[in-house]
C-alpha cells in the first residue's frame, strides 16, 4: 500500500481529501437542526452568549432587546474566553441575521484540520512513511460517532481540541530537529490551546515534557532558550486571562478538585471512568491503542507516554466529570488515534508481504469499518428532531406570570427558556447539583434549603418532570404546602404568595 502511494502521490492526496471532505459531510448532516442533541446546557450557553454579542454590536437592535441579550450573556458566567462565541457573533452580523447552526459549520472545521494536522503526525509516528497506517488513525479520528457528535458542538472543545492536534505536531517537529522556528510556533499553538480551554494544559504538558526531556536529556533542557520560549509561550496567554480574573481558578480548583478528591480512593471510580472511555472510544480501539504504545519505536513512544500521562493526571484531578461529562474526554480521541499508529504499522508490514488479493479484503474491511462508523453517526442524527423546540418554550414562557420572580425546575440551567423564550428563571438544583453537595459534605436539611431558596419568589415553575420525580421530598412539599396556578402540557406552577391553609 505504501510502495503504491509512493508510486501515485495523487493517489494519497485525494484519499485524505475523500476521508477529510467525508468527515465533514458527516458533521453537516441535519446541520439546522436545534442544539439539544448533545450537552445542550453547554451548546446553550454558547447560544446565549453569541446572541448577547451580536445584539450588542448590532446596530438597528432595539435597545429594550439588547439590554435583555446582554443581561441574560453575562448571567451564565464565563468559564473560558468566548472566542468561538464571537466568532459567531461576527458572522451574524456578516449573515444578516442570527442563524445558530452557523455554529456547527465553525466547530465541524475546526475538527477537520485538526485531523489534516493528526495525520501529518501520525506519519511522522509511523515507520518508512506508512500512509496507509496514518490514513487509518486519522478515519478513526474523522469517523468515531462520539467524535462525531462532539465535534459539531456549539462550545469550546473541538477548537480546543484542534490546537492540542496542532501544538503537539510542532512539538514533535522541534523533538525531530530543534529550531526557534518549530519551538515559537509549538508555544504559540500550545498558549492558544491552553487559552481556549485550560484543561488542554495538561496534555500538551504531557507531552512537552516527555520531547522536551528525550530530545535535551535531564541536565541539557533548561538551559535551553527554546525550551523557555516555549514554556512562556504557552503559559503567558492563559495566565495573563485569569490572573485578570481574580480567584476563579482557585475556586475551580478548590470546588472540582480538592472537595472531590476523595473519589479517587474509591475502586468504583476507575471503573467508571474506564466503562465511560471504553462506551465512547471502543474497547477493542482502546486495547489496540495501549499495546501501540508499547511497540512504538522510541520518539513515537516517548510522545505517547507523555499523551497519556497528561490525560490521566487530568482525569485525577477532575474526577468527578470523568464520569458524568463524555465531552470532557474528546482530547482523548487524537491519542487514541495517534496510539493506533504503530500497531497499524505492523498489521500493515504484515499485509504487505500478502497477496494482492488479501491486501485487497483489508482494504475493504477497513472501508466495511469506516461506512458503519458513518452510518451510526447519521442514524444518531437521525433519530432525534429539535426542530419543534423553540415553539415549545416560546408557548412556556408565554403563559409564565409577570408579577414577581419564579424559581424553577427545569432543563438546562434554565437556558431553554432563556435563549428561546426569553425568560430568566432563578434556579433549583437539579438531582446532578444536589449529588454534588452530597459528594461534597454540604447538603442541608430540606425544609430549611428551601427557605433560603424560596425567599423573595412568588412563583415555582417545573418542566423537567423527571427530575420532579427523582426529588420526592420537593415534589410532596409543594403539594402539600402550596396551591396549583397554572397547568399544562410540559408545565407546572405553584403560587409560592399562597401558601395552603
Amino acid at each position: 500500500m505504501n510502495s503504491f502511494f509512493t508510486r501515485y502521490p495523487i493517489l494519497l492526496s485525494l484519499v485524505l481529501a475523500a476521508l477529510l471532505l467525508s468527515g465533514l459531510a458527516l458533521r453537516f448532516y441535519d446541520l439546522t437542526d436545534q442544539p439539544i442533541d448533545f450537552h445542550p446546557t453547554r451548546q446553550l450557553r454558547g447560544a446565549i452568549i453569541a446572541r448577547g454579542m451580536y445584539y450588542e454590536m448590532l446596530p438597528t437592535a432595539d435597545p429594550a432587546l439588547r439590554e435583555q441579550a446582554v443581561s441574560f450573556w453575562y448571567s451564565t458566567g464565563q468559564y473560558e474566553p468566548p472566542i468561538v462565541e464571537k466568532l459567531v457573533a461576527y458572522t451574524y452580523l456578516l449573515a444578516g441575521g442570527e442563524y445558530l447552526w452557523l455554529s456547527r459549520i465553525f466547530t465541524s472545521i475546526f475538527w477537520i484540520i485538526a485531523g489534516l494536522a493528526l495525520f501529518d503526525l501520525a506519519r511522522r509516528l509511523a515507520t518508512r512513511a506508512a500512509w496507509g497506517s496514518a490514513l487509518i488513525a486519522t478515519a478513526y479520528f474523522l469517523f468515531l460517532p462520539f467524535a462525531v457528535q462532539a465535534s459539531r458542538s456549539f462550545q469550546p472543545d473541538p477548537g480546543m481540541v484542534m490546537l492540542i492536534v496542532l501544538a503537539v505536531n510542532l512539538l514533535y517537529r522541534w523533538s525531530e530537529k530543534p529550531s526557534w522556528k518549530w519551538a515559537v510556533l509549538a508555544g504559540i499553538f500550545a498558549g492558544s490551546a491552553v487559552l481556549v480551554k485550560v484543561v488542554a494544559l495538561y496534555i500538551i504538558g504531557g507531552a512537552a515534557v516527555a520531547l522536551v526531556l528525550y530530545t535535551l536529556g535531564i541536565k541539557r533542557f533548561w538551559r535551553s532558550p527554546q525550551v523557555w520560549a516555549m514554556l512562556i509561550l504557552t503559559l503567558a496567554p492563559a495566565a495573563i486571562y485569569y490572573l485578570g480574573r481574580g480567584g476563579r481558578a482557585s475556586e475551580f480548583f478548590n470546588s472540582w478538585t480538592l472537595s472531590l478528591s476523595h473519589l479517587l480512593l474509591q475502586p468504583s471510580f476507575y471503573a467508571r471512568w474506564l466503562s465511560t472511555v471504553e462506551g465512547l472510544a471502543g474497547l477493542g480501539a482502546l486495547l489496540a491503542a495501549l499495546v501501540g504504545v508499547l511497540i512504538a519505536q522510541p520518539r513515537p513512544r516517548v510522545l505517547l507516554i507523555g499523551l497519556w500521562a497528561g490525560y490521566a493526571i487530568y482525569g485525577l484531578f477532575l474526577p468527578y466529570q470523568m464520569t458524568t461529562h463524555n465531552y470532557y474526554h474528546l482530547q482523548l480521541i487524537p491519542i487514541i488515534a495517534l496510539s493506533l499508529v504503530p500497531v497499524l504499522d505492523a498489521i500493515r508490514e504484515r499485509i504487505s508481504q500478502q497477496k494482492w488479493v488479501w491486501q485487497a479484503a483489508f482494504i475493504a474491511i477497513v472501508c466495511v469499518g469506516l461506512a458503519f462508523s458513518a452510518m451510526l453517526s447519521v442514524n444518531e442524527q437521525k433519530q432525534e428532531n429539535h426542530r419543534v423546540e423553540p415553539a415549545y418554550w416560546q408557548e412556556i414562557a408565554s403563559y409564565l406570570p409577570t408579577d414577581g420572580k419564579i424559581l424553577a425546575l427545569t432543563q438546562d440551567y434554565g437556558y431553554r427558556l432563556m435563549y428561546y423564550g426569553w425568560r430568566k428563571v432563578n434556579l433549583w438544583p437539579n438531582r446532578g447539583e444536589l449529588n454534588v453537595a452530597q459528594l461534597r459534605g454540604s447538603e442541608k436539611g430540606f425544609e430549611e434549603y428551601f427557605a433560603k431558596r424560596a425567599e423573595d419568589k412568588s412563583y415555582f415553575l417545573i418542566t423537567a418532570f423527571n427530575q420532579f420525580r427523582d426529588q420526592p421530598d420537593l415534589q410532596e412539599y409543594l403539594e402539600q404546602n402550596y396551591p396549583v396556578v397554572a397547568e399544562g402540557v410540559g408545565y407546572l406552577i405553584y403560587d409560592l404568595l399562597h401558601p395552603l391553609q
